[in-house]
């Protein structure tokens, strides 16, 4: 079993949430990454969603645009993301990382080389946002032969029929997209996701993540009454675009945002 359906398992016998981050590498700096990913952790995080930066994020919306932007300004890329990963693994053993990015760095390298690096950084779960189940087989077999698992976006138009083939080729969790859209937009209908999430797990046994609409402590909190993990992104980044010249505030302010969300979630 991987690190993290163990860590998944275990807070559900524990009956907690998991509280999963979401940040793009290289953001404003490479320096600043791998203290915040500690940071994080001692703040109560569960698995770090780690961005790997591309000059095309269709998927996001603005904020994380920016962020891959300035991540790019600094020649960040899927090998230097690796080595940040491998770095944190150093002297973290415990706090599961996934990747989330874009096909074409993985392509590049090539799916049998991709798998090799990030078995050999220690990645738990590989999320490719524009990578469909119904092509994801190659890759998916080659990071399962790595103990890493596959986790697909699960849209909110998704019916029975998909849930059920990312069901079979998936592994670790899935994440509900909460809200039409890219990242960081539209309102977030608690009801609505209740509803959906009801339709997924009865189509599938693997934990359900939901982002895109977690802002605050309190959606933080409603979302983990009927998930298994709540995701946040955009909000986080948010602090950084805000401090730019003070990064040290983002972190702090980062933070903050992450010990109020894991209070709650656990009140």
């Amino acid at each position: 079993m991987s690190r993290l359906a163990n860590t998944m398992q275990a807070l559900k016998q524990a009956k907690r949430t998991a509280l999963i981050p979401f940040i793009t590498v290289g953001d404003p700096t490479p320096e600043f990454t791998l203290p915040l990913m500690h940071a994080m952790v001692a703040a109560g995080v569960d698995i770090i969603e780690l961005g790997v930066p591309f000059s095309d994020p269709m998927a996001d919306g603005p904020v994380i645009q920016a962020a891959s932007e300035r991540a790019l300004e600094h020649h960040m890329g899927l090998r230097k993301v690796l080595d940040i990963a491998a770095e944190f693994r150093q002297t973290d053993q415990a706090t599961p990382l996934v990747l989330m990015g874009y096909l074409n760095p993985i392509e590049i390298m090539g799916y049998q080389t991709f798998a090799d690096k990030a078995g050999a950084a220690d990645i738990d779960g590989v999320l490719t946002v524009d990578l469909p189940p119904e092509e994801a087989e190659e890759c998916a077999a080659l990071l399962k032969a790595k103990n890493i698992d596959t986790i697909f976006l699960l849209a909110p138009n998704s019916n029975a029929e998909r849930v059920k083939k990312m069901d079979t080729i998936g592994s670790g969790y899935l994440y509900y997209v909460s809200v039409k859209g890219v990242t960081g937009a539209g309102h977030l209908d608690i009801a609505d996701v209740e509803a959906k999430l009801a339709m997924i797990k009865a189509n599938t046994a693997l934990p359900i993540g939901v982002g895109f609409g977690v802002k605050d402590a309190v959606t933080a909190q409603a979302i983990a009454k009927v998930a298994d993990g709540v995701v946040v992104g955009s909000a986080l980044i948010s602090k950084i675009a805000a401090n730019l010249d003070n990064p040290e505030k983002a972190k702090q302010e980062i933070i903050e945002l992450l010990t109020s969300m894991r209070q709650a979630m656990d009140s």
